[in-house]
């Protein structure tokens, strides 16, 4: 399947994100921040991101306008989930690059569902 790298400062999520991904197959890798998150991304090329916006330093806005900026990370899709659940937060996170944007806690169904079209898209 999938290498889905989850960008993201809370463990929890991580857990239960991982735990998603891997029962549908996905390999998971993860960075506790988005600096981390941006060069694992750059050295690892995987084939979707999941990303948090609320992270110290740089947050997840700003790091996925430098994914999608960045010719050797821009093909990669970014899905936003954060716990920012205003219509203005999405159309930003969209506006910096993103593909979707899903709101904390994920439905487990739309989620995959969102996965497998980004995904379909690639292939």
């Amino acid at each position: 399947m999938a290498r889905i790298l989850i960008i993201d400062d809370s463990p929890t999520e991580i857990f239960a994100l991982t735990r998603i991904l891997e029962s549908r197959g996905h390999q998971v890798a993860s960075a506790g921040n988005a600096e981390e998150g941006i060069a694992r991304a750059q050295a690892d090329h995987p084939d979707l991101i999941l990303m948090d916006v609320v992270m110290p330093g740089m947050n997840g806005f700003q790091a996925t306008r430098k994914l999608a900026k960045t010719p050797s990370t821009a093909h990669i899709p970014i899905i936003m989930v954060t716990t920012k659940d205003q219509e203005t937060d999405r159309i930003w996170g969209l506006r910096q690059g993103a593909q979707e944007y899903v709101v904390k806690p994920p439905v487990e169904a739309e989620l995959i569902a969102k996965i497998d079209t980004l995904l379909g898209k690639r292939t």
